[in-house]
């Protein structure tokens, strides 16, 4: 196969559909791949979830409509590779390495290529001890089998060399956060007060309310804004059930500042962009990321980012804080000055907006099909 050729049939594989990054990254990764003919599929580990509608010359194939244990879903991909043939199938999210496994299981042909899609170093040391422990030797172990590995960040690809993945290769592509549904529904009307035009300043974060995303210190740094300003913060996304603890320790700080009259959750939303378009700045607290596909997404709605300069990706996006400014890790007083600063400084929105363009789905998913024409059969 040469880099010119079109697959006869690619696939993509992900445990499920919910509203994520990674979930949103893949979809758009299957569009764009879609576009150069040739059936595309998303093998999804199981149906539903925010996001299973799929894109336009894409189909989703779920194996199981509700949760089911790895070994199952292992057979049943594998029965998936041997009935349908795909050329490839890239994994993402896959910790459990089912991709490749179920292609061992199926005898299949397919070149599996597994996607490194966050930090892992970080991702283990945020599990259970022994829950951390398992994922590191599977990564360690089923990674390697794959044809092909790729990482979302030059960040998470060290990450995974230095702690796992020495010996093997490690492909960088960024993500295809920026398709067409970010140009053609950021000027929707997101349908919020806040976001009408001359109101106070709106200050939004989006992602899970998990410890990853630490939206307690961008609460902290929202607290200390308002004492110099007037402004609202939003924060898109769910709480996520396995991590109660998080939510709580958010609601509390939120209640005892009395803040509860300017801040808003809205929950998950399915155009996040018009949301964006409309906030006075876009911030991502995180501890770490695999790439950041929020930041990329805010600025090609134009609008300025604050960001943590976590492992890894958003400087990566932001080229080091050219086109966004970037704050240490959980420190809500830098944080504050950064928001400060952005609102009340210019911001060169087209420039922004151009950055974005190295993240589009057609200019990744080009890279994809280019790396997967060197995989040797």
């Amino acid at each position: 196969m040469t880099q010119t050729d079109v697959p006869e049939r690619l696939s993509l594989y992900i445990p499920d559909l919910t509203g994520g990054g990674a979930q949103r990254a893949v979809l758009n990764l299957a569009a764009g791949l879609a576009e150069a003919g040739g059936p595309v599929d998303v093998v999804v580990g199981e149906g539903g979830g925010e996001m299973a509608s799929p894109p336009p010359g894409v189909t989703v194939v779920p194996l199981a409509e509700r949760r089911i244990g790895y070994g199952d879903r292992t057979l049943r991909l594998a029965r998936y590779l041997r009935r349908a043939r795909p050329s490839h199938m890239i994994s993402a999210l896959d910790i459990a390495s089912v991709a490749t496994v179920a292609k061992k299981v199926s005898g299949s042909q397919t070149k599996v290529v597994m996607t490194i899609q966050t930090h892992l170093s970080q991702q283990f040391r945020d599990r259970d001890g022994f829950h951390g422990f398992v994922r590191r030797q599977l990564v360690a172990a089923l990674y390697p089998l794959a044809d092909g590995l790729v990482a979302a960040s030059r960040g998470t690809a060290e990450d995974a060399r230095r702690m796992l993945l020495k010996d093997r290769p490690i492909h960088v592509i960024h993500n295809p956060a920026v398709g067409p549904e970010v140009w053609e529904r950021q000027n929707d009307d997101p349908g919020h007060p806040w976001l009408a035009p001359d109101t106070l300043p709106v200050i939004l974060g989006a992602g899970r309310i998990v410890h990853q995303k630490d939206f307690l210190t961008l609460a902290k740094a929202f607290d200390t804004v308002r004492q110099r300003m007037g402004a609202r913060l939003i924060i898109l996304g769910q709480p996520d059930p396995r991590e109660p603890d998080i939510h709580r320790e958010l609601m509390d700080f939120i209640r005892q500042r009395e803040l509860e009259d300017v801040v808003a959750f809205p929950g998950f939303v399915a155009n996040p962009w018009a949301w964006m378009k409309r906030a006075s700045v876009f911030t991502l607290s995180s501890v770490y990321e695999g790439f950041g596909n929020v930041v990329a997404e805010a600025l090609a709605t134009g609008t300025p980012v604050v960001s943590t300069d976590c492992e890894a990706g958003p400087a990566e996006i932001l080229d080091n804080g050219r086109y966004g400014r970037l704050v240490p890790v959980g420190d809500a007083t830098a944080m504050a000055e950064a928001i400060v600063a952005t609102l009340e400084g210019p911001v060169n929105r087209a420039a922004l907006v151009e950055r974005s363009r190295d993240f589009t789905i057609p200019r990744v998913a080009a890279q994809y099909r280019a790396y997967m024409g060197e995989i040797p059969d």
